[in-house]
């Protein structure tokens, strides 16, 4: 079992190019998976979590219904976004600058097999990272991600979650809006789900920007400590 996690932070980075590296770090995992398998070997897998954020871009997850966007493809360009039709579960959902974008490229065989679980454990790591900043956030029943007071009129959204995984490797993961620009969301129905608002962690402060390396931060140390893991921090932030 390899309990080491190596953290990559790549700045802002386009969606389709990140998309690209997932799925290579993710075919490797697999292969190397297999090759054990098949010649009886026991070579460590390797764990990546990558630190990202996107320009603004709209993806919709495979089981998704395209008519969540609202905009048509001129729409689109004129709010300089892009749109992805991708091999993650859940619906629609928005990326963009001021938001705090995860991928956890883990091998569960390095510590534990259960899909539900790690689900929650992707949530238990941004419920904690909220309480540093004095907020309650907390889950929503039958609705994957982190919300704000949940079972009144006001819930609202503040991470989103949408993963895949094979053979225990993930990939996607979590978008927590920490200086979102919320107009965005006014575009599509966010995860599918009608009538629930969507917040940022800036807006609920009352503040203009929260350093996003500090909510980082918190979050990957956070993370490390639910996978009960070792973290290799490369700071590998990447050119545009």
């Amino acid at each position: 079992m390899n309990k080491k996690i190596q953290v990559q932070h790549l700045g802002l980075k386009d969606y389709k190019e990140t998309w690209d590296y997932q799925e290579q770090l993710f075919k490797e995992i697999l292969d190397l998976k297999i090759r054990n398998r098949r010649e009886n070997l026991n070579v460590e897998t390797p764990n990546y979590l990558l630190i990202v954020e996107h320009p603004h871009v709209y993806t919709l997850g495979k089981s998704g219904d395209a008519s969540n966007l609202l905009l048509s493809e001129e729409q689109l360009a004129a709010r300089n976004a892009t749109f992805y039709k991708i091999n993650r579960g859940g619906d629609i959902t928005y990326h963009g600058p001021g938001q705090l974008v995860g991928y956890p490229v883990l091998d569960l065989d390095n510590f534990f097999t259960d899909i539900h679980k790690y689900l929650r454990f992707l949530e238990e790591a941004i419920i904690l990272t909220l309480q540093e900043f004095g907020l309650n956030a907390e889950r929503s029943k039958g609705e994957t991600g982190v919300w704000l007071d949940v079972g009144t009129p006001y819930a609202r959204k503040i991470c989103a979650l949408g993963v895949r995984a094979s053979r225990w490797v993930t990939m996607h993961g979590f978008a927590l809006n920490v200086n979102a620009d919320l107009g965005y969301f006014d575009h599509i129905v966010p995860c599918g789900i009608k009538g629930k608002a969507v917040t940022s962690l800036n807006v609920e402060l009352g503040v203009k920007e929260v350093p996003l390396e500090e909510v980082e931060g918190k979050l990957v140390k956070y993370f490390l400590q639910i996978f009960e893991a070792t973290g290799i921090d490369h700071i590998l932030k990447k050119e545009n």
